[in-house]
């Protein structure tokens, strides 16, 4: 029994909307970097499910989604590990994770 692709796009939208929302009204900058992550896990969704779709149609070989999903995990861990160092940073300057803390570093 497979899943529709149809049914995994609509998932992949919905984890990608949730993410979008997460970035754009939370001011903490650990959610703000989870709601990237989740974007991005729903980008690698997008990925996986059309390689199904056109492997299945016989017109794109069945690696090809695979392939960019793995180099998106490996942007996403270079994210997180960058976006966890700068929350660091931060915190030791300001003591707080908050967003407002930020614009207060630029002069």
């Amino acid at each position: 029994m497979s899943v529709p692709t149809e049914h995994v796009l609509a998932l992949a939208a919905v984890l990608f909307g949730l993410g979008v929302v997460g970035f754009l009204v939370r001011k903490n900058v650990i959610i703000v970097l989870a709601s990237i992550e989740l974007m991005l896990n729903a980008a690698n969704l997008v990925l996986l499910g059309a390689s199904r779709h056109w492997a299945a149609a016989g017109t794109g070989q069945p690696t090809q989604g695979p392939i960019f999903a793995l180099f998106v995990i490996l942007v996403a861990a270079a994210e997180a590990a960058v976006g966890l160092a700068l929350v660091i940073a931060l915190y030791r300057l300001k003591q707080t994770v908050a967003l407002e803390g930020v614009s207060q570093l630029k002069g």
